[in-house]
């Protein structure tokens, strides 16, 4: 990760530093161009004030004929020469042959002053000069212009330049995030998924994890949990079988002497005696019951385990599960009714099975005299939801947090006197919990409304 974020720094600094760089570059050709502009402009300006104090001189002298004035001509040509001098250093192509047309001009009018040459013949000279001067000053302008094109032409290419490499900085970014994220991620899925397993009592697989080190340390953690789980769990499945069956046992002979205390093999009974074996009876058969019931929320549990999926017709599968229950239905004058789509889906049919006839059971049960009860089942990209609803006292707000654990019968009573021992949900949400999927109670205004989802193996 640490490398990770590093390689990112790296990508987006150097896209910074990059930016940095170009625009000090350009504003150093900017000042440099604005300095040569500048001293090019004022040379320029220079050489053509100083060629008018030529011409003036020039003319004077031939006019006077005054030592003094050719003086003054003299350092005339001299400060001009500098400022063509000065012109020449700045170093600019396009002035180079006007720069020494001037140079050669001056020095022939020099020549001329110092041979004598008449006015008419030094006019074209002057003219010469000044007209050089304003070639000088297009040039000059010109050269200025085409510098400033040329480094906002490098501009606009160092702006494309930076844009592309933004994008490959920004794209290239994400790459890396996005790497790490697929590698951080992968390992914190495994972890979720081998939770999950652990949650649904699914001791079978080794949990592995990848990715950084500390997390292949909390992989092997669980890996190490895993197994102690799987250890109680056996132990606890083991313990459950073992007092089932020690209590089973003498149970048994228990049941059999109170039948036969019942049948008066012994001798005859008196009403009081009577009466005491009843209440043996009845509850050696409640006990007899719960034990049942242990083993087989026992035997749901390990069941879970193991899942066989088959396809399975839901429309038909729903039929067949209330077809199995019609008798104990029409003895109560109960409707059963299916809503189901008429669709193919992968589930353990056996599992599911169960976990129907648990339900019907259960609202059979609680279903008033005349009362329908719906099965109902839709099918979508989440998977198959099974529904079940009656129309009995339903279930206290109270008891919706804690009806599905084992042995809890609820507050509100059935209408008819029942036998449940309350592990039917229990063995409901273990199968569910075992298909991956989960089980719960939707509001309604009358009865209970459980429902089902699992996933369809086939999506």
């Amino acid at each position: 990760m640490l490398a990770g974020f590093v390689l990112i720094i790296l990508l987006l600094g150097g896209m910074a530093v990059r930016s940095w760089l170009v625009v000090e570059r350009f504003v150093s050709q900017s000042r440099q161009g604005g300095e040569l502009a500048l001293q090019l402009t004022a040379s320029i300006q220079e050489l053509g004030e100083s060629t008018v104090d030529v011409e003036r001189s020039a003319r004077q002298f031939l006019v006077l004929g005054d030592a003094v004035i050719r003086q003054r001509f003299d350092e005339n040509i001299a400060h001009s020469l500098a400022a063509v001098d000065r012109l020449e250093s700045i170093a600019v192509s396009p002035l180079g042959g006007l720069l020494a047309d001037w140079r050669a001009t001056a020095e022939q009018l020099k020549a001329g002053l110092d041979g004598g040459m008449h006015k008419a013949e030094l006019a074209p000279l002057l003219a010469r000069l000044v007209q050089l001067n304003e070639d000088m000053k297009a040039v000059g302008q010109h050269w200025v212009e085409f510098q400033n094109a040329q480094v906002l032409l490098e501009l606009e290419r160092n702006r494309l330049r930076l844009g592309w490499q933004l994008i490959a900085a920004l794209l290239g970014a994400l790459v890396v995030a996005m790497a790490m994220g697929w590698w951080l991620m992968r390992p914190m899925r495994h972890l979720e998924r081998a939770i999950t397993r652990l949650g649904e009592k699914r001791f079978d697989e080794a949990v592995v994890v990848g990715g950084p080190a500390d997390l292949r340390q909390l992989g092997r953690r669980l890996d190490w949990l895993r197994l102690r789980l799987a250890e109680l769990e056996a132990d606890r499945e083991r313990m459950l079988r073992h007092v089932s069956h020690e209590l089973k046992t003498p149970l048994t002979a228990l049941r059999e002497g109170v039948s036969l205390l019942q049948e008066e093999v012994p001798g005859p009974l008196g009403e009081s005696q009577r009466e005491v074996v009843e209440i043996l009876q009845h509850n050696v058969l409640a006990l007899q019951r719960q034990i049942e019931s242990l083993l087989s929320l026992n035997a749901a549990s390990f069941e879970a385990r193991r899942l066989e999926y088959s396809p399975v017709s839901l429309r038909a599968f729903l039929s067949e599960a209330v077809h199995r229950r019609e008798l104990q239905a029409q003895a109560r004058h109960l409707s059963l009714r299916v809503e189901a789509v008429d669709s193919e889906v992968s589930v353990d049919a056996a599992k599911l099975a169960v976990v129907v006839d648990n339900l019907l059971s259960n609202a059979i049960d609680f279903s008033p005299e005349g009362g329908e009860i719906i099965v109902r089942a839709t099918l979508d990209e989440a998977g198959v939801r099974l529904e079940c609803a009656d129309q009995g006292p339903g279930v206290a707000s109270e008891d919706v947090e804690r009806i599905f654990e084992p042995f809890v019968q609820g507050q509100r009573r059935a209408p008819m006197p029942r036998r449940g021992s309350g592990v039917g949900l229990s063995i409901v949400r273990e199968l569910v919990r075992a298909m991956g999927g989960q089980v719960g109670l939707l509001p309604s205004g009358r009865g209970a409304h459980f429902y089902v989802d699992i996933p369809n193996e086939r999506q």
